[in-house]
């Protein structure tokens, strides 16, 4: 198997193993579709498109976002810890994915993790960049910004 099919394997697989345990506890409250709740747009061009959260879920343990940095992002100091796991799969663009001081190179195909005790900074190395982004437990996206700074979405 190539890497780029394992690490696409590896996304999904943690994402299963997180979700299959809460659409076991009651089928009937969640949507079964979704082009996505809300969005917000951050001061840096950063636009999160929340695909997947409490609203229709029905429950908080797992958000599913769509975000895209815009080419040359950079904020030095924006240094971050987040409340939740949080994984990256990079659609396109190459993500400079900076854990403790660290950058490590995330191409289309690859896979970034990041453990709440990490301080983490998201740097356009080649852009855009839009990736998919899982946190566990959910709750991050209003963590990052207050509900009432989202845009609903249609659904």
């Amino acid at each position: 198997m190539s890497r780029g099919w394992s690490s696409v394997l590896a996304t999904w697989s943690v994402a299963l193993v997180c979700v299959a345990p809460i659409a076991a506890q009651d089928a009937g409250s969640y949507s079964r579709s979704s082009t996505g709740t809300r969005e917000l747009t951050l001061g840096s061009g950063t636009v999160i498109k929340m695909l997947l959260d409490a609203s229709n879920l029905g429950s908080g343990e797992i958000e599913v976002a769509e975000i895209t940095f815009p080419a040359g992002a950079l904020n030095p100091s924006a240094g971050h810890r987040h409340g939740a796991t949080e994984i990256f799969y990079v659609i396109e663009g190459v993500l400079g994915h900076v854990v403790n001081g660290t950058e490590h190179r995330i191409e289309p195909g690859m896979v970034a993790v990041v453990k709440p005790t990490d301080e983490i900074m998201h740097r356009v190395l080649e852009g855009p960049v839009k990736a998919v982004v899982i946190w566990v437990p959910g709750g991050e996206g209003n963590r990052i910004q207050p509900a009432e700074n989202w845009r609903p979405l249609g659904g």
